[in-house]
Parts: C-alpha cells; structure tokens; sequence
C-alpha cells in the first residue's frame, strides 16, 4: 500500500508564466457608467393592462377572501353592464345551489332528501320481498324470472344508495 502524501498527481501546478504573453489585463468600467448605476435604483413600472375581450370560457380565480372561485367570461355581456354578482361574490345569473355558509345577507338554504329517502326504502322492500319470495318458490322457471328480477333490482338500489345521488335529486328551498 502507497501513502497518499507520496502521490503525485499533478493536480496542483504553481503557477508558471507564459512566454512572450502579458498577464491577463484588467477590466475596469468607465466611472460614468459606475456613477449612473449607483445614484439611479431600478424599480418595477406598473404598467395597467387592458381589460381582454371576454371569450365565454371559464377561468379559476380568488375571491377577497382568497378562496378558490371559478369566474365566467360572458361574451353576450356588454362592457358598459355592470358585475352581475352580489356581495358574497356569487353570479346571481348562474343556476345552481348556494351554499347557506356563505350567506352574508342571513338567507339560509335547506336540502331536503324525503324524496330520495322514500325511493330508497322502496326498493330495500322491494328487494327484501323477493328474496322471501325466492326463498318460497319450489318452481324452478319461477325462481330464475325472481332471480332476475332482484338483480336488477339490486343494481338500480347500488346506483342509488349513495351520497352523490342524494346531493343530485335533492330539493333545496331559500328562506
């Protein structure tokens, strides 16, 4: 084994010059330059853009309170016609629901599901009575048209026995 300290790699060259070739020069600037830069701090220009033809196309946004907010540029909207939204940020010309947190007049909006409830149940019955009926049946050709039956039956009760399908055939009311 050889000691480090006796390997000559030659990566550490003292510096040797040249022959016939001056040191490198070095470049100063002209003062002025060097005065200009010193007494005149660069600083950012507003510079207001022009407001962009609307395109009818959706854009994500924020609100005031910086929540995330999806904004509509209508085309059939005028220029000179004001926002048609209200003080909570809202579009009062888009359909949908209004979440009653986000009231700030005191309105209040209620979901009703009774509806979707009733429906639900009906088909639990429904399901439950052809099973007992399945379960009765002694005639083979019987049982398969019961069997069929409950199939689909359970297939339309996983479609609608969930949140989504609530939330979607839901009646709200405004107070």
């Amino acid at each position: 084994m050889q000691s480090i300290s006796g390997i000559n790699s030659g990566a550490a060259k003292p510096y040797v010059p040249i022959a016939d070739v001056d040191e490198p020069k070095k470049v100063q600037r002209p003062e002025d330059e060097t005065q200009l830069r010193h007494q005149k701090p660069v600083m950012d220009e507003y510079v207001p853009e022009e407001k962009p033809e609307p395109t009818g196309r959706y854009r994500l946004g924020k609100d005031e309170d910086g929540k995330p907010k999806i904004y509509f540029d209508d085309p059939k909207r005028a220029e000179d016609t004001p926002d048609v939204s209200d003080s909570s940020g809202r579009d009062k010309s888009a359909k949908g629901p209004e979440r009653s947190g986000s009231d700030k007049e005191g309105q209040s909006c209620t979901c009703n599901t009774d509806k979707v409830d009733r429906e639900i149940e009906k088909l639990k019955k429904q399901k439950q009575e052809l099973e007992q009926q399945i379960n009765r049946e002694t005639d083979e050709s019987k049982i398969e048209d019961l069997k069929a039956k409950l199939a689909q039956i359970e297939k339309e009760l996983s479609q609608k026995d969930n949140d989504t399908y609530r939330r979607q055939h839901a009646v709200y009311t405004y107070a």
